[in-house]
């Protein structure tokens, strides 16, 4: 499983890494008036193609992810137009858990902050 030094990932969340869901954590904005979120999109290749044109779901732990941490308007949030004024922090790719535990460990994140995209308020 999925560890930083701190904290072990829980095994709904590691889960869905491994099959390719996407997790969203709000972070601690720039300033008033913005939202901030951290995202950690597993890549996906052509075997996870190949098995959702088949109707499942492939298990990788050996994935590749990208995190980006976004600052946004917060206004904008809901509209349709929220990229407008977003701001990417920073980003990173993952090659493998151990790899993605230590950019978390970087920036200061922890397992337990990371949500479905659809229990936040992430526009993408």
């Amino acid at each position: 499983m999925m560890k930083t030094p701190s904290r072990q990932w829980p095994t709904d969340k590691v889960t869905a890494l491994r099959l390719g869901q996407r997790l969203v954590a709000e972070v601690r904005a720039s300033g008033p008036g913005r939202r901030a979120l951290v995202e950690i999109r597993p890549d996906v290749t052509e075997a996870d193609t190949e098995a959702r044109d088949q109707g499942w779901k492939r298990a990788d732990q050996a994935r590749t992810f990208t995190l980006r941490h976004w600052d946004y308007d917060a206004d904008r949030l809901d509209g349709f137009d929220y990229d407008l004024g977003a701001v990417l922090v920073k980003a990173a790719t993952a090659t493998g858990e151990p790899e993605l535990a230590a950019i978390l460990e970087t920036w200061h994140l922890d397992p337990d902050q990371f949500v479905y995209p659809w229990q936040t308020d992430d526009p993408a």
